[in-house]
């Protein structure tokens, strides 16, 4: 099924079909899988030091039992600088891999992505879902959240469907369907009896949940009880033409199941006023103007300490909400020469996204034609401000997951999730509590926690084998690797951490897959004007 056509749109096809009048295609669907091995009847890992994905440190060395793409067994077979005691081994496998010295921890589960997303047909032919996957394997990223399915629900659950299946090269996918009731996109939801009705019938297609702009008080209130006694989950966006009517305690209180970016956070906290002070001659699309305004938006609330700030952390907290600040995407505001010059660009940016990255009026995110040191000068507060209620959160023992919503603002896949484990870092996240919020934390938010994000027993077999220690340095997990000096030969090398991705018990090369992203990305750049900076090796 692909998207349907105008006149025919089916619930959850929305935004899918609107976007499509105004030329903005569909992503090409992943067919077949070229890459990865297995899964095999019994696939054994040996001596492996695991992080467990709870929060525990490290512990081995380990033999990893997998049957039929599950958890069957997880051995202790010694003690570390000691030979492995050959009675505690579990018997052969028909595939093995010996990790002595590695560390093992589970897939990655990235909370908030696009596979592809709205490029307008003037930027070039669209980057394929199998570009996307690939990026997302090679660094580690085993399960999805596809927060608005916007190249459709049928076409977004064929694609999960055949990820369960192991017949294309690609994370499990946990999809969300946008809820039709801002002007901004498509709005085709005006009363709260087609909201109940929409959230049924898309529940009936198989959607795991929904993707909120903001929508009118009653009729978002009871999409979401709908939601809630339906068992699915829900992100939200609070738009700015939506927040000063919903912000995202107002909505937690409702059964929102967790906050998307920041908006709607700070207006919870204004304590001298109820809507954001816009300046004179605003326009929200205008997205310079937009995204200007957006770093006044955590200054012109509560101190970050103060009396207002905890009691609305305490709230959230009282209320179960989860965060997914997706940090990194919104990182160019604050710095975009390292944004746009970032070691990747050339060989794994494919051409359609470096020309839609360009500075642009009409393009989401594109805001480039007019930034100005203020304005990363502003930003950068906004971040410290942003980064501490993260922290507090966390640190009150609220769940805060990573999410890389990567396709904009210089942000590629899978490297912007990994770039928003270091800005998780920054905030003041331990790196055992970033793999926690990256892996448990995130799949309990997804409610697949019962399925991956930790390594036991009856779990699918979503592990990464790592060469290097993430722990000691996140850069590790970059496809590009962390940029060292080796003193014997005088000659600096990139260390590629993550040796192989395993997804439901499918074993992926991460090299095999980057070298299919660089073939994509020359083929792309093969014919007319490369605009690329040269920065890189």
């Amino acid at each position: 099924m692909t998207q349907s056509t105008l006149g025919e749109t089916l619930p959850g096809d929305e935004l899918a079909n609107a976007m499509g009048a105004r030329g903005y295609p569909a992503v090409e669907p992943a067919r077949t899988r070229d890459r990865g091995i297995g899964p095999f009847r019994r696939l054994v890992l040996r001596g492996a030091r695991i992080l467990d994905g709870t929060g525990a440190p490290p512990v081995g060395p380990y033999d990893i039992v997998v049957e039929n793409g599950r958890i069957k067994e997880v051995v202790l077979v010694g003690v570390p600088k000691m030979p492995i005691k050959p009675e505690r081994r579990p018997a052969p496998g028909d595939h093995e891999i010996d990790c002595t010295g590695k560390l093992v921890t589970p897939g990655f589960v990235d909370a908030h992505v696009h596979i592809g997303t709205y490029y307008h047909a003037a930027s070039g032919p669209m980057p394929s879902a199998d570009y996307v996957y690939k990026l997302w394997l090679a660094h580690g990223i085993t399960t999805v959240r596809e927060m608005a399915c916007m190249n459709g629900v049928g076409w977004t659950l064929e694609q999960k469907e055949a990820a369960a299946a192991n017949r294309i090269a690609a994370p499990k996918i946990v999809a969300h369907a946008y809820f039709p009731a801002v002007d901004e996109f498509v709005k085709t939801i005006y009363t709260v009896e087609q909201a109940r009705a929409w959230v049924r019938a898309v529940k009936e297609r198989g959607v795991d949940g929904l993707k909120f702009f903001g929508a009118p008080p009653a009729i978002m209130q009871a999409a979401l009880e709908e939601a809630n006694n339906l068992g699915m989950r829900s992100g939200c966006h609070h738009a700015q033409m939506s927040v000063s009517k919903v912000n995202a305690l107002r909505s937690a209180k409702w059964g929102l199941t967790s906050t998307e970016h920041f908006y709607g956070i700070p207006e919870a906290m204004f304590t001298d006023r109820a809507v954001q002070a816009y300046p004179v001659g605003y326009d929200f699309m205008d997205e310079s103007l937009r995204y200007n305004s957006s770093s006044q938006n955590f200054i012109q609330a509560a101190e970050p300490g103060s009396a207002k700030w905890q009691e609305t952390l305490e709230k959230f907290l009282e209320l179960g909400h989860s965060f997914v600040p997706t940090l990194a995407i919104l990182e160019a505001n604050r710095d975009l020469m390292r944004a746009r010059r970032a070691d990747w660009h050339d060989e794994y940016t494919h051409k359609t996204l470096w020309t839609y990255f360009q500075p642009h009026r009409g393009g989401h995110c594109s805001h480039w034609y007019r930034w100005t040191t203020t304005n990363e000068v502003q930003w950068k507060e906004h971040f410290r401000r942003w980064m501490r209620f993260c922290n507090d959160y966390k640190n009150m023992g609220g769940r805060v997951c990573p999410g890389s919503d990567a396709g904009f603002t210089f942000q590629l896949y899978g490297f912007c999730f990994i770039r928003e484990l270091e800005q998780m870092q920054e905030a003041g996240f331990h790196p055992l509590e970033i793999f926690r919020a990256a892996t448990s934390e995130s799949a309990a938010l997804l409610g697949v926690d019962h399925e991956t994000g930790t390594i036991e027993p009856g779990k699918c077999a979503d592990l990464l084998v790592h060469r290097y220690d993430p722990l000691e340095d996140l850069k590790y997990l970059y496809g590009t690797g962390a940029w060292r000096l080796n003193d014997d030969t005088r000659q600096t090398e990139w260390h590629r951490g993550i040796q192989y991705t395993i997804k439901d018990g499918v074993i992926y090369d991460p090299a095999e897959l980057l070298a299919d992203v660089r073939e994509m990305v020359a083929e792309s750049f093969a014919e007319g004007e490369d605009t690329r900076p040269r920065t890189r090796r």
